[in-house]
């Protein structure tokens, strides 16, 4: 046993964060797109927030028998058999997974065909019958999405275990490109019903992508029913799936009460939320998901400073890219909402709503950032059992913000408890982790927080100054409001590395290497 970090490791996290880092971009920047072109056709309209309802369940099946599968048991007890020697065990093994979770999504497809009518009046009950009948054909059409899900989450699994990240990336851009291309081609015949089209055309493209990336890898999957490793992905699961069952639970009620504040409401929410995804999946998802194997490998063989060094360098990552990113929403919420979704049926209280929601939305995006690790630091150590308990404890806690301010504040209550229940949910990971593990000294992490944050400050205020300035100048047409983000974003990024330079952050650093070795490669000796 050694504790010794080797050499290449400490610069593998940042690399394979990188891959994900770029499908990220790719799929938040189509995401955007998406959100851009469905504003356009359908802004707040009743028929919008139906969808966006019903669009919850199959990402809902998908998080709580795949999601937290892959990240929770697939990819820890598939990294055990990633190991050169024991490849061909592995295949056995992941051959056995995708058998069971395809015909267990295959059953789930069936069901929720003939059940949509029950599940669109449990989350919209308090819609009219018109939109309770769009939630149940939006479900129908979008349900053969939880068969490709199911499929996709195990194929991603077995790529992330073997450190191919390339494919498993850009898998969630594809899908987002199926209501790019669906949307525009689509509605002026099926209206509202071109989005779950566009849902169920993307998820099977995500799954076609996904096939290269294992003949690229020598993939020789077959089906088969048994394993002995499959116990051990089942036990290291069935607490998270009770923890997931929960949360899911919360997810229906959030769903059914927000039915409730309007029928414009749960489109303002998405809108806001799509903001939010950009930096969480661009930052924290992609450095953890790159981490969570390389944690695996160090728990496994008890090499504990290597393991607490690679969580340590990970949160350093997540801080300087992801506090930024924050102030910046914070700042310009209005200007960048203008800019994307202020076009067509999308109008100037659309943005006014959408801004509010996304600065409440934000109180808690730091929180969530940060607890991606601490959730993948256990998941490493294949204790799946806390962050199950936490997740319990934090729908407890949303469940009781949100009652308590529903009547005063409509659907903000809603969104103001769930920055609330990250909240609670990090900060009771954070405690458990330190006992679990001990301490993170030596790591830098609270000084390189707090150099982030001052630096982000400072570029608020900057920002404030140049958003009002920009403004004025520009006018309010596209190429004004393209000049206002686009001049903000560009001195900010200026603004926020210099800061950080001088204050003397090695992120930045590593950052603008990992930069100029992608624009200039490096040239080989005579």
């Amino acid at each position: 046993m050694t504790d010794a970090t080797p050499p290449e490791a400490s610069g593998g996290v940042a690399r394979s964060a990188g891959i994900l880092a770029f499908g990220n971009v790719a799929s938040r920047i189509l995401g955007l797109l998406r959100e851009t072109i469905i504003s356009y056709y359908f802004g707040s309209a009743g028929e919008l927030s139906a969808f966006r309802l019903a669009a919850r369940v199959p990402t809902m099946i998908y998080d709580m028998l795949v999601g937290g599968l892959l990240s929770a048991a697939l990819v820890p007890v598939f990294s055990d058999y990633a190991r050169t020697e024991r490849r061909r065990e592995l295949w056995e093994v992941a051959s056995a997974v995708l058998t069971a979770v395809g015909a267990g999504m295959a059953v789930l497809f069936l069901a929720l065909m003939g059940l949509a009518p029950y599940v669109a009046r449990l989350i919209g009950g308090g819609f009219d019958a018109h939109l309770i009948a769009v939630i149940t054909n939006a479900l129908r059409i979008m349900a053969p999405a939880v068969f490709f899900f199911g499929l996709s989450g195990v194929l991603t699994g077995i790529l992330y275990a073997l450190k191919s990240f390339s494919y498993a990336a850009l898998g969630a851009a594809v899908f987002n490109l199926g209501v790019v291309i669906c949307a525009p081609l689509l509605t002026p015949w099926l209206g509202i019903y071109s989005l779950p089209v566009g849902i169920a055309v993307g998820s099977l493209g995500q799954l076609c992508l996904l096939l290269p990336g294992l003949r690229a890898v020598g993939a020789r999957l077959h089906l088969a029913w048994g394993h002995p490793a499959v116990r051990q992905i089942l036990r290291l699961y069935l607490p998270v799936s009770i923890s997931l069952l929960v949360g899911q639970f919360q997810v229906m009620v959030d769903a059914n009460l927000t039915s409730r504040t309007g029928t414009q409401s749960a489109a303002w929410m998405q809108y806001a939320t799509t903001l939010v995804q950009f930096p969480l999946g661009l930052v924290p998802v992609a450095v953890s998901l790159a981490a969570l194997p390389t944690l695996s490998r160090h728990a496994a063989a008890g090499e504990w400073l290597a393991y607490r060094s690679t969580l340590g360098r990970g949160l350093r990552l997540v801080l300087v890219l992801l506090i930024p990113a924050i102030v910046a929403l914070f700042v310009m919420a209005e200007p960048i909402i203008r800019l994307l979704f202020e076009h067509g049926s999308f109008v100037a209280a659309d943005t006014l709503w959408t801004a509010r929601a996304l600065r409440l939305y934000l109180l808690g995006l730091g929180f969530a950032g940060v607890d991606f690790l601490f959730n993948y630091a256990f998941y490493a150590r294949q204790d799946t059992r806390t962050p199950a308990i936490v997740g319990v404890v934090s729908v407890v806690v949303y469940l009781v913000v949100a009652l308590s301010l529903l009547r005063p504040l409509g659907f903000l209550g809603l969104v103001l408890a769930d920055s609330t229940k990250h909240m609670s949910h990090a900060i009771i990971m954070l405690i458990l982790l330190l006992r679990a593990i001990g301490a993170l000294r030596g790591q830098g992490i609270m000084s390189t927080g707090f150099k982030a944050l001052l630096a982000a400050l400072a570029m608020g205020l900057a920002l404030s100054v140049l958003r009002g300035w920009l403004g004025g100048l520009a006018g309010s047409g596209l190429v004004g409001k393209v000049i206002v983000v686009g001049g903000a974003a560009g001195s900010g990024i200026a603004i926020y590395g210099a800061l950080l330079w001088l204050l003397g952050v090695e992120e930045v650093k590593i950052v603008s290497r990992m930069v100029l070795r992608r624009l200039i490669p490096p040239t080989k000796g005579l």
